[in-house]
């Protein structure tokens, strides 16, 4: 037997050949049919409030992006360069120091050569890697515990070509889009496929 497509009624519908107006379109009654319509209309008003909201956000976040500085725009590409090398390094300790990667403390995404000093190798992942909290801020990166460590770990000849590379470099609003749009959909993918 059919039923009423009202889903507070339900009621059960006679056959097809001794139905009226309304169980022909799957109604048992007029009532039904219009409690129906409103909760039909009802569902439509809120999908359309939610995409007026969701449409509201988004020209938000659209017009906070066209009044960001050059900087904020900066701070947030090296966010995400950071968070993509400390995720990176997770299994690593301190590059500087030895603490072990079962350290409690807070990581920090470090450079070997530093920002101010360098703004060329500010992105190069081989400048940056994981160090401890006490190293990067309190010792000021540790630079004689971090030059031994590194040269363990990428070795004497990228270390001069990473020398070799200190200069500044002004990066412009475009690139520091891409680069944080590339580092957190790296990041998310990554942290997916292990979980």
């Amino acid at each position: 037997m059919r039923k009423c497509r009202y889903k507070s009624c339900r009621e059960e519908l006679p056959p097809k050949a001794v139905s009226g107006r309304w169980q022909s379109v799957g109604f048992c009654g007029i009532d039904c049919m219009a409690a129906h319509g409103l909760a039909m209309a009802k569902r439509q008003a809120d999908c359309l409030r939610a995409r007026q909201k969701q449409d509201a956000r988004k020209s938000a976040r659209e017009a906070k992006a066209r009044i960001k500085t050059r900087a904020e725009w900066l701070r947030e590409a090296q966010a995400a360069v950071n968070a993509w090398i400390r995720w990176r390094d997770r299994a690593d300790g301190c590059i500087s120091c030895d603490r072990p990667a079962s350290w409690r403390g807070q990581w920090h995404a470090s450079h070997w050569l530093s920002v101010g000093a360098s703004s060329a190798t500010r992105f190069n992942l081989r400048n940056i890697h994981k160090a401890c909290s006490i190293c990067n801020a309190h010792l000021s990166g540790n630079l004689r515990g971090y030059t031994v460590g590194l040269q363990k770990k990428i070795g004497l000849e990228e270390i001069e070509r990473l020398e070799s590379q200190r200069h500044t470099v002004k990066y412009d609003v475009e690139y520091l889009k891409r680069l944080r749009d590339v580092y957190r959909r790296r990041l998310r993918i990554a942290e997916k496929r292990e979980s």
